[in-house]
């Protein structure tokens, strides 16, 4: 993990899930993902959309010609654990595909306009992953 990501995850922490810098004031969480490869917790800070219940989180790698390693670990382990505030939860990931991908993609980029300009930066299509919380089962 590189040292930026630490030291957002350890403000996050501190702070009930708020941050200063580049992140100020936006929507963060913190996703715990499976490595693809490795098998090894991962954690990723990401910018969501909440969208009925479920947080929309954007693949978008500030435009990079790559997909971020968090979408590859979320296709193959697509159960995953996400703090939001202070509250932990588990959760399934989602790819939306087709018009509900563009729909949300374009509310993302109305609210946070850097996201068009990712867009306009890669050639790939940028994914867009909802993580849908898993309904816990009370103990009897």
């Amino acid at each position: 993990m590189s040292d930026w990501n630490q030291k957002i995850i350890e403000e996050f922490r501190a702070n009930g899930g708020q941050v200063g810098g580049d992140f100020a004031g936006a929507p963060l969480l913190l996703l715990h993902s499976v490595g693809a490869r490795s098998g090894q917790d991962r954690v990723s800070p990401v910018m969501y959309l909440l969208d009925d219940g479920r947080y929309l989180v954007f693949a978008s790698k500030a435009g990079a010609p790559t997909n971020p390693d968090w979408y590859h670990n979320l296709k193959a382990h697509p159960r995953a654990i996400i703090e939001v505030g202070h509250h932990t939860l588990q959760v399934d990931a989602v790819e939306l595909e087709g018009e509900e991908r563009t729909r949300m993609y374009n509310r993302q980029a109305e609210l946070y306009p850097g996201f068009a300009t990712y867009q306009e930066n890669t050639d790939r299509v940028i994914p867009v992953v909802a993580l849908i919380p898993v309904p816990v089962t009370p103990v009897q």
